[in-house]
């Protein structure tokens, strides 16, 4: 079945997603396609590379006579991989694809799996932004996350990425983890702001589906202590001068991702390496046609791909026309200052003009800020988004 034709005008901002899905030992409260290998496992380094090339050139059509603007590769744990993994598959990338002058190239890290030296390797790749998962600095949350590494090595691995010449840093943080109090929170969060990072993506587990923690609940602050945390929360990151610009992002100016905003934008993406998903938009006879496809998920189903002629490709879907509003909705208004109204019919392929009646209900609600030319969520809306899109649902 082909996707639905859009009468939109130009091809929206390309990035590039390269997944590694193995890490030392999964997380219980990961969803994520990872596979723990233990520590000390060699990894199929040159069988993964060829097969993220021999993806990469699969999906080749798809990117025509266009440029990245950002690659992201995340994981499981992408740093589990050496620095000269990353210096041919970027070479290959670049030898392939026409890269923006100021292309945004990030690498996830845990600061359990870093060797001194390796950042330098890194960045000597081409990896000029940094993205650690600290997720606590208090060892005994860190046990319970079920985490390979404590706080003090994620000091150490601030300090040896910027001596390595990192410096977009940006440090994943958690609140509302097993037998924390608001104090232990917030402490977490003055740690991570002395350490300077220039953006810090700061949320609450959420216990998923198909996860340890979902089997075996822990035991989760209450939800008051929830609403404290937040609150006080957002008051220290605003006093640091990290500007919230997406539910649970914050950067200092002009350091928001650059990656993570072509996604909240609707922009598009390929995707390689086991389990990997990618959107894309081609011209159609009438506009343009949105897909998203999905890759092998399994590491060693991946791998074997390389010699069938299926190719990589595990399944793909189109966005239907009814779907698009609500597509659009559920990433646009992640973002604080959401998407102006007159850009809704290019995205969506409706007249914004049919929503007024959705919007004044969501404004009587208090989900959504008072503005004849944005579409933007209050900050009620940010956390209640699941109600706000419901009510904002072309359907």
């Amino acid at each position: 079945m082909s996707a639905p034709s859009l009468a939109i005008s130009g091809l929206p901002p390309l990035s590039l997603y390269v997944h590694v899905p193995w890490c030392v030992r999964k997380c219980p409260y990961c969803d994520f396609n990872s596979h723990g290998v233990g520590r000390g496992a060699e990894l199929p380094e040159t069988a993964y590379l060829a097969a993220l090339i021999a993806d990469l050139e699969a999906d080749l059509p798809l990117a025509a006579g266009r440029e990245l603007v950002s690659i992201f590769i995340g994981g499981g744990t992408p740093s589990l991989m050496s620095a000269g993994f990353y210096e041919q598959l970027l070479q290959a990338v670049a030898s392939r694809l026409a890269l923006a002058a100021d292309i945004e190239i990030t690498l996830e890290a845990n600061p359990g799996t870093l060797e001194r030296g390796r950042f330098a390797g890194y960045r000597a790749a081409g990896i000029n932004r940094l993205s650690l998962g600290v997720q606590s600095f208090q060892n005994a949350q860190l046990a319970a996350l079920g985490r390979i590494h404590d706080g003090d090595d994620a000091v150490v691995a601030v300090e040896q990425a910027r001596q390595a010449g990192f410096d977009n840093l940006n440090l994943d943080l958690m609140h509302g983890l097993p037998e924390q109090t608001p104090a232990l929170a917030l402490a977490d969060l003055d740690q991570a702001l002395s350490l300077s990072p220039t953006h810090l993506s700061w949320y609450q587990l959420t216990v998923e589906p198909n996860t340890e923690f979902h089997s075996r609940p822990p035991r989760l602050p209450e939800e008051e202590a929830l609403w404290d945390i937040q609150d006080r929360g957002h008051e220290r990151l605003q006093a640091a001068g990290l500007v919230r610009y997406e539910i649970s992002a914050y950067a200092r100016p002009g350091r928001g991702s650059r990656h993570n905003l072509n996604y909240w934008r609707f922009g598009d993406y390929l995707g390689i390496g086991a389990g990997a998903h990618g959107k894309l938009s081609m011209p159609g006879s009438d506009g343009l046609e949105i897909e998203r496809r999905w890759k092998s998920r399994l590491p060693e189903a991946y791998l074997r791909r390389v010699n069938d002629p299926r190719g990589f490709v595990a399944g793909r879907q189109a966005i239907e026309a009814q779907e698009l509003p609500l597509e659009f909705a559920m990433n646009a208004l992640r973002l604080v200052d959401g998407v102006a109204l007159s850009t809704w019919q290019a995205h969506t392929g409706r007249g914004w003009q049919a929503l007024r009646s959705r919007l004044g209900a969501a404004r009587k609600k208090g989900l959504l800020v008072e503005d004849a030319e944005r579409l933007r969520a209050s900050p009620q809306g940010l956390l209640f988004l699941n109600e706000l899109l419901a009510l904002i649902d072309d359907e």
